[in-house]
């Protein structure tokens, strides 16, 4: 029969430094129900990168290790700013939800899609990525996937971990880990991390502070604890696209100098999650959180057209309630998760200077464009249940209602009369939305499964989309984005040690929310409906001895099914504005890559005790840079060699190069409907980096 884990809180905190078991059947995945739970359970595809994986790849960028689950796209833009594509276009959309031990990183309708450099990920126990609609237990954003970032435990006896990196372009990295017991029945642990990189590009410095504190305690019998603490500083220079031509001659320049384009954000979190188990069958949690954020910003894609400084602040408390109940074949979870959040936003207009093609300076007006509160609250309960009809069945089943309200008070008394800068009256908005999971495994044999499942989800506007609008009218008017995915999946081990996975997906979403370029203004709206469907494919398997295999590869075809819109563009052969009817039901979705893949090839030599060597290759495949499908970027190859040699019990030393074969790529290519020149963001040449980790 399939086993039902009935792993209690202290149970998912111990397996987070547990060594992970040669069969990924029996791997234990903690997002999908805040608890220890068999991935051969999971009617869903879910990726794992374990903290061996992490120690080896040492990323200097949350791509580095992420891009090797299959399907799983995140682009570079400087520093740790990214985009990301899961079974969605590379985008900025608000598709995806970020955790920290299963908790959002940020509230419904605060996305950031740089929202993974707020998370401490080179010193996390694991991450998990949950590809596609997540369970009943998650709400808003989780529509292409969710990516969960598990924190270390605290140790059972003192040690400390001291790891220091110097490479390319003046990058340095300091990472410190340490732990230990406090008295019988509690324990501690504290990371420190310290970057700074000055970018190969001109004036594209970059630096983060970050701290992770964690304390696992047992007050009595049945009664468990664990307090997490987060805090990351982050200063990142602002860099641009670039034209082809110096996109090709000269990937080093930058158009941003200075502080143009700057971004600096703080980010605080804190919970404790309190755990109760009354008996075996049963467990209850209380997790209360509280989170700060601060951003200040100067929108570097807004320089040519609407210069500004903008000034984002939220609190969030927040309580998450579960009980879960087991039975003989099977088991039910309740919850609710309640958010609340005040936020406030300030944007001033800017001047800003330029010399030839270069911004160079800026000047502060005093006048505010934008200046309102809001207030927002959200209520969500949830069930979550599972039965094994038989001994080769296990049958799963959730719903969630989220319940959102939105109070939004404009702070500036003057009248509106900048048509760039349309400014809704205060008003308040609400949302709701009900969301049906469905889930089946079937077990073929000890060493195969088949699973699927079918999956509603959606994500409500974002704070800013709502009110801050620009030239875009009637956005407090948007509708929530909805989505519906269904998946079939193959998983299982050949031979005890080939593991293998293959899903199948499509997913239909309407009423996505899009941005478009009218003349010189920025248009939001709602947009009919898209096609997301893939193949998946992920193989882990020994070569020998000394050799190990692992490849990942996806094929994907996204396309608009309805799409259109009236676009306002000059004529130059009279002169005059026109309007042009585009509709693009049909087309393949703009900035959506056809293929995704990576093959890692390592090296564990019997004759040098401690040593592993991997070279890795990186495949992105082509995709159309607009809706138009007119203009595509070719994709590219990439090569990276890494090794760490084991120099003892205590000292590891290990180098990368990333980019062998110093091949000129972008991260992200895109250009406007109406405009046929290429934006590019050029993506890092070769480079080399070393460190040595010394363990007390």
């Amino acid at each position: 029969m399939i086993a039902l884990t009935a792993a209690g809180a202290a149970g998912a905190a111990s397996i987070d430094n547990a060594r992970e078991p040669d069969n990924a059947l029996e791997q234990v995945i903690v997002t999908a129900t805040r608890e220890a739970k068999a991935r051969s359970e999971l009617a869903e595809s879910v990726g794992v990168i374990s903290e061996e994986q992490l120690e080896h790849i040492a990323p200097a960028h949350p791509a580095d290790a992420l891009n090797r689950v299959a399907g799983v796209h995140i682009n570079n833009l400087g520093g740790e700013g990214h985009m990301t594509s899961i079974r969605q276009p590379i985008s900025t959309a608000g598709v995806y939800l970020f955790l920290e031990d299963g908790i959002p990183t940020r509230p419904t309708g605060f996305f950031n899609h740089n929202g993974l450099y707020e998370i401490n990920v080179p010193q996390s126990a694991r991450l998990e990525v949950t590809k596609g609609p997540a369970s009943a237990l998650y709400g808003s954003d989780a529509i292409g996937g969710v990516i969960n970032a598990v924190t270390k435990a605290a140790p059972d006896s003192a040690e400390v971990t001291i790891n220091g990196e110097l490479g390319a372009d003046g990058w340095q990295r300091g990472l410190i880990s340490g732990g230990n017991k406090l008295g019988e029945n509690s324990a501690f642990r504290l990371d420190l991390n310290r970057t700074a990189s000055e970018g190969f590009r001109e004036e594209a410095e970059y630096t983060r502070t970050s701290m992770s504190g964690r304390l696992d305690s047992r007050f009595a019998e049945g009664w468990d604890s664990k307090t997490v603490l987060s805090y990351s500083t982050i200063d990142q220079s602002g860099v641009s696209g670039l034209e082809q031509e110096d996109y090709r001659n000269d990937v080093r320049k930058n158009l941003y100098h200075g502080d143009i384009g700057y971004r600096e954000v703080e980010a605080f979190r804190l919970s404790s999650e309190l755990a109760f188990t009354p008996g075996d069958d049963s467990l209850i949690t209380a997790t209360p959180f509280v989170r700060h954020n601060t951003m200040a910003m100067m929108p570097s894609w807004m320089v040519t057209y609407d210069p500004n400084i903008r000034d984002t602040e939220f609190s969030s408390y927040g309580l998450l309630l579960k009980y879960r109940r087991n039975f003989d074949r099977g088991e039910v979870i309740v919850g609710v998760d309640a958010d609340y959040t005040p936020s406030e936003y300030r944007e001033e207009r800017i001047s800003v200077s330029r010399d030839g093609e270069y911004f160079v300076d800026y000047a502060r007006t005093g006048e505010l464009t934008y200046h309102f509160e809001a207030e927002q609250t959200s209520v969500s309960p949830y069930l979550h249940a599972e039965f094994a009809p038989s001994a080769n069945w296990l049958l799963s089943a959730g719903l969630r209602y989220d319940v959102f309200a939105v109070d939004y008070e404009d702070q500036l008394g003057t009248p509106n009369t900048d048509p760039a800068h349309f400014r809704p009256a205060s008003q308040s908005r609400d949302y709701d939305n009900l969301s049906p999971k469905l889930g089946a495994v079937y077990k073929l044999s000890d060493n195969h499964q088949l699973y699927a499942s079918y999956r509603h989800a959606f994500r409500a506007p974002t704070v800013g989309t709502l009110f801050r609008p620009g030239s875009s009218a009637g956005t407090t008017e948007l509708d929530p984005v909805t989505s519906v995915s269904q998946e079939v999946g193959l998983r299982g081990i050949v031979g005890e040690r080939v593991n293998y996975e293959v899903a199948v997906y499509e997913m239909t979403t309407e009423n996505d929310i899009v941005s478009y370029i009218e003349g010189d203004d920025r248009k939001t709206t709602n947009a009919g409906e898209t096609n997301h469907k893939g193949v998946e494919v992920s193989v882990q398997a020994p070569v020998g001895q000394e050799w190990e295999l692992g490849v990942s590869y996806a094929a994907i075809r996204q396309q608009y099914e309805d799409f259109s819109y009236v676009l306002g563009r000059f004529d130059r052969s009279c002169f005059c504005m026109v309007s042009e009817n585009l509709n693009f039901a049909g087309n393949d979705i703009s900035r959506a890559p056809e293929s995704l893949a990576n093959v890692t090839l390592a090296y564990t030599p019997q004759w040098l005790a401690g040593l592993r060597m991997e070279l890795e290759w990186s495949h992105m495949g082509d995709y159309y840079t607009d809706e138009t499908n007119t203009r595509k970027y070719a994709g590219h190859e990439l090569f990276n060699l890494r090794a760490t040699h084991d120099v003892g019990e205590d000292l590891s030393v290990y180098a990368r190069l990333s980019n062998i074969t110093d091949e000129r790529y972008s991260t992200y290519t895109s250009n406007q409907v109406g405009d046929a020149d290429l934006s590019y963001r050029p993506g890092l040449p070769r480079s080399l980096f070393a460190g040595v980790r010394y363990r007390f």
